[in-house]
């Protein structure tokens, strides 16, 4: 059973940094086809801040653009997110996510870490 771990979080002052991993494991993964970061606060709902794709391709929310960064390694099955000039409005819960293609099925399928808490405050 594929398992998406997050780590990094915390908190920090406005204008700080941070950077959130990501690290699938179990099954026998085959490959990764889309790597994304989500947050959550209470009340609202999930939305994407940061997409990776096997081509190179990144996305990013408008609110994050220029100031995260995410980064994949494939060969570590590994997901960060570098973010800086952290904001109040950063405060969230961040998810990974990705679609995973494993073996004997050769299907894919979607996971979700648990979560880690990002509170951004002075």
């Amino acid at each position: 059973q594929v398992q998406l771990v997050e780590s990094g979080g915390g908190a920090v002052q406005p204008g700080g940094s941070l950077t959130l991993s990501c690290e699938a494991s179990g099954g026998s993964i085959l490959g990764i086809n889309f790597w994304g970061w989500y947050r959550q606060v209470p009340g609202k709902q999930r939305e994407s801040v940061a997409s990776s794709y096997p081509s190179g391709r990144t996305d990013y929310s408008g609110s994050v653009q220029g100031r995260f960064v995410v980064s994949r390694d494939d060969a570590k099955k590994r997901l960060s997110l570098r973010m800086t000039n952290l904001e109040p409005e950063d405060t969230a819960v961040y998810y990974c996510n990705a679609v995973i293609a494993t073996r004997p099925s050769l299907t894919t399928s979607n996971y979700w870490g648990q979560g880690t808490q990002v509170t951004v405050s002075s």
